[in-house]
């Protein structure tokens, strides 16, 4: 027989008993084949759903939608229970799609009954708030509104006026003045899910240092050690083109507090919410190794002990004769390497007894060679 026939034999013997090996383990354990998986990726929820992963991440931000971390220490997850939870509510799949159903400016007016300008006025002083946003092919800002929202406030009688009348005085003033609310209103529903996402308390304050410039961050958490802790939580920001782009910072720009009210209640958060961190836990910073060499400051408290000694023997008329004064290299040098007092004294009178010598011995090799 040739190799190829050797091969072709064996091969299935080997897959056979791999599979018999296999069915005896699912025979002895049945629960092995049937248990589902516990926790899903979200792209995987999204598929199981229906959702495209857009209208996924908004059904969670909604809270629609529950998550758990991960264990691993990777993204969060979805467990199987609220898989099952969500398949068995009413009208579903039609139900949640329509409740994370997002539209612009020109659907929402469309749903409103209203001119596109006018629904931009709404937007601009706060009567709508906007639930998402994307940048264009020209970098412009793009609102997105929850279409459940527009359709309850088109609904209600009390706007009745502000969708058929003029609109107010008071406000056509303020817009007038260059009022819009639409970047900060989404700003504080950004917050709103990220503090529903946890409840570890520096988790949370990273959720809030997250909507503020870093220099004011670093005025409230002062402390580096802290503010490197706070920043393993956080919050993963979504990228609108490259690092460093005009796409990135408009997005910068508007993921960040420009009011002055806005950045004093963000402050007042963060202290607050830092202060219950700490209480929680504290936040870690490295342990003094005791192999260390002496540091700089107990090397500038030996300098100030040693000079304090100089002047208290001065002031008692006790101090040394110039003889004896201490060396610029003694005062730094710590009392226990200090050379001892009688080699120093030796090196002294050998100076002093050769130095004489020296001449004499030159003047005698000088006689012998002129002889």
């Amino acid at each position: 027989m040739s190799g190829n026939t050797i091969t072709q034999s064996v091969t299935p013997s080997t897959n056979t008993a791999a599979a018999l090996l296999n069915a005896t383990v699912v025979g002895a354990n049945p629960a092995v084949a049937t248990a589902p998986r516990q926790t899903l990726a979200q792209s995987r929820a999204a598929r199981e759903l229906g959702l495209k992963r857009g209208e996924f991440d908004l059904a969670v931000r909604l809270g629609c939608i529950r998550t758990v971390p991960d264990e691993g220490g990777g993204g969060r997850r979805v467990a199987r229970a609220e898989i099952d939870r969500v398949m068995s509510e009413d009208e579903f799949p039609d139900g949640l799609k329509k409740r994370v159903e997002a539209v612009g400016t020109s659907e929402g007016a469309a749903l409103m009954d209203v001119t596109a300008a006018r629904f931009t006025r709404f937007a601009r002083l706060g009567f709508v708030v906007p639930v998402k946003f994307y940048l264009n092919r020209y970098r412009a800002v793009v609102w997105l509104y929850l279409a459940e929202e527009l359709r309850q406030f088109a609904e209600s009688e009390e706007n009745a006026p502000l969708l058929n009348g003029r609109t107010p005085e008071g406000l056509r003033d303020q817009l007038d003045a260059g009022l819009d609310l639409r970047a900060r209103n989404w700003r504080g529903r950004h917050v709103g899910f990220l503090l529903r996402q946890t409840e570890d308390p520096w988790a949370r304050a990273a959720a809030v240092a997250s909507l503020l410039d870093p220099a004011q961050v670093a005025e409230i958490v002062a402390d580096p050690y802290e503010r490197a802790y706070m920043n393993r939580f956080d919050p993963e920001r979504t990228t609108h083109g490259a690092p460093d782009s005009p796409a990135a910072h408009v997005a910068a720009r508007i993921m960040t507090a420009e009011d002055p009210d806005e950045i004093s209640w963000l402050r007042s958060d963060l202290a607050n919410t830092l202060q219950e961190a700490r209480a929680h836990r504290r936040a870690p910073r490295p342990t003094p190794n005791p192999r260390t060499p002496v540091a700089s400051r107990e090397r500038s408290e030996l300098i100030e002990e040693r000079r304090r000694l100089i002047e208290e023997r001065q002031q008692s008329g006790d101090a040394r004769q110039p003889t004896e004064a201490l060396r610029p290299t003694d005062v730094f040098r710590p009392a226990h390497v200090r050379q001892p007092t009688g080699v120093r004294q030796q090196a002294e009178v050998r100076q002093t007894v050769d130095e004489p010598e020296r001449p004499r011995r030159l003047l005698g090799w000088l006689r012998r060679r002129n002889l």
